[in-house]
């Protein structure tokens, strides 16, 4: 079994993202990765989640040391993603055959292999990612010793990243932030209370602290740089209180941490603390979505082997008509996902080569995505549950472990209310509803003769568009309350045009209409779902496998 073979929309979206060179050089890493996630990922992410990592908080003869222990096989997937794929350096320096740094798809891409085994070691990964984008952005002299551990792939030399940024006033709320930063000249001290530190024995931390006589509120926070040792090798002095019991996420440890004149480094400007670490924050939404979309890829492989496999009323669940509905509608939501996804991914690429507009657009694409997707994962895992009937219930299969960790897509890195307000705050700033609609309604162009509803769907983007100018001109309070049920609405709209536009483009490429199949019902679900989605339905096993639905009808 292969998880990159069984996903009949994973490569030609890449196909059409990629340029042919990055889309040869991944090919091969697909193969491997998705092999490997399948079978020794899958068995390895299984054993460390029954097997949480501990606290040994002191030594034998009673010094502190605040190790954690983890077992064996959390140390194996750690060795393959970090070192094996390179999943934290890959958007950093050349590895796997690139030369340069790779593209943001194929890393989104390849961590979407990864995470549909083992989700909870991806946010150490994007941590890692995450911290040293912003320290090659905003300080990358003074840090390049560190940005090389981190996007180091040598298992003896590389180093893992974390964000300490929660406090227990200051979680959504970073102006009630308590942790006071003092100078020293050489160096700063933080002392204060860290309340929830995923990846909490990561050897380079960021973290916000109040710096004296800089302002009150956010515009007092700066940032900083937490190693977990000193330069002079002694280990730093903060505790880790205790680990977290958590409800998903059980491989990876988070704690509550205390920080008592803890040695650490400014990054950047002081005075634009938050505005740094919001760029990690953004990232890590990414991250988010792009894990919530493996969840449910995962769970809908599930539920279709079972449903192939389970006979009921002499013939197989798969070929009941209410449960081919079922599946349609769960293979819908992984496809509108992924698309989003690699959308993202895309344009963070133009954004980081000076696209202002595409810049934009990542910036609202990631917290409306963030919104939508890892709701919507929280469903769909319970969804494939469902379809397993009692077995997925047990403990003996996946389905538990996807539902537990899906629930945390939405909440970490901002809940989904705060998400929808910073779309929101988008709009505000940056009109993005415009640059939203104006994009995307351009991109339907040419696609109306593969797609039916096409001309609906750009008439929505004018409507979508309408609407947000009179949201803006509503008071602050009606402007918050619709904000979630708005941001929901932008993002279904540009899932659908992805995918639409994913349609014209396989056809056009000879790739057959199958995707031109799940775009017609994804937007048959949106304007008209009293409508029963006849072709698709029929041609399901095309859709869920790949293939050309001609041939399998």
């Amino acid at each position: 079994m292969n998880f990159a073979d069984l996903d009949p929309a994973l490569r030609p979206l890449l196909d059409r993202y990629l340029a042919p060179d990055d889309r040869a050089r991944v090919e091969p890493v697909l193969t491997e990765l998705g092999a490997l996630a399948a079978g020794e990922l899958d068995r390895l992410a299984a054993a460390a989640e029954t097997n949480p990592p501990a606290l040994r908080a002191f030594s034998p003869s009673g010094d502190r040391v605040d190790e954690v222990v983890f077992h064996p096989a959390y140390q194996q997937l750690v060795e393959i993603g970090f070192c094996r794929f390179a999943l934290a350096a890959l958007s950093h320096r050349g590895v796997l055959g690139w030369s340069r740094p790779a593209p943001h798809v194929v890393k989104y891409a390849l961590s979407y292999l990864f995470s549909q085994a083992e989700y909870g070691l991806g946010c150490p990964i994007n941590m890692t990612d995450s911290a040293a984008r912003v320290l090659s952005m905003f300080d990358p002299t003074t840090f390049r010793a560190e940005i090389e551990a981190l996007t180091s792939t040598d298992p003896e030399q590389h180093a893992t990243g974390a964000m300490f940024m929660t406090e227990v006033d200051g979680g959504t709320d970073l102006a009630r932030t308590a942790t006071v930063a003092t100078d020293h000249g050489t160096h700063w001290t933080l002392t204060g209370r860290k309340w929830f530190c995923s990846n909490v024995t990561a050897d380079i931390i960021l973290t916000l602290a109040q710096v004296p006589g800089q302002g009150e509120g956010t515009r007092g926070l700066g940032m900083f740089l937490l190693p977990r040792v000193r330069p002079d090798g002694t280990r730093n002095s903060y505790r880790v209180d205790r680990l977290k019991d958590k409800l998903g996420t059980r491989s990876m440890a988070s704690g509550e941490v205390t920080l008592d004149n803890a040695y650490a480094q400014p990054v950047g400007d002081l005075t634009r603390g938050i505005q740094q670490m919001l760029e990690m924050v953004n990232h890590s939404r990414v991250s988010n979505v792009m894990r919530s979309t493996a969840l449910m890829r995962r769970s809908v492989h599930e539920a279709v082997t079972h449903a192939r496999q389970r006979i009921v009323f002499g013939r197989s669940l798969f070929d009941q008509p209410l449960m081919r509905r079922t599946l349609l509608g769960l293979q819908l939501d992984v496809e509108a996902a992924l698309g989003v996804v690699l959308e993202i991914g895309d344009q963070l690429e133009k954004g980081d080569g000076d696209d202002e507009a595409a810049r934009t657009t990542a910036r609202v694409l990631t917290p409306m995505a963030k919104y939508s997707v890892c709701k919507r994962g929280r469903w769909v895992t319970s969804e494939a549950m469902e379809v397993r009937g009692g077995n997925g219930y047990i403990e003996d299969w996946v389905n538990p472990r996807l539902v537990r960790d899906a629930q945390l897509g939405s909440i970490w890195e901002g809940a989904s209310n705060v998400v929808a307000l910073d779309v929101l705050r988008c709009m505000r700033l940056q009109g993005a509803h415009r640059v939203l609609a104006d994009t995307y309604r351009e991109r339907l162009t040419g696609a109306e003769a593969e797609v039916p509803l096409v001309e609906r769907l750009s008439e929505h983007w004018r409507d979508l568009r309408a609407r947000g100018e009179w949201l803006l001109e509503r008071g602050r309070a009606e402007q918050e309350m619709a904000a979630g049920d708005y941001t929901e609405a932008l993002c279904q709209a540009v899932m659908a045009t992805v995918l639409v536009e994913q349609a014209a483009w396989e056809a056009k490429e000879g790739y057959g209409r199958r995707k031109a199949l799940v775009a017609e019902a994804f937007l048959q679900r949106l304007f008209t779902p009293e409508e029963i989605p006849t072709a698709a339905l029929d041609a399901l096993p095309a859709i869920v496998d790949g293939g050309d639905p001609e041939v399998v009808r």
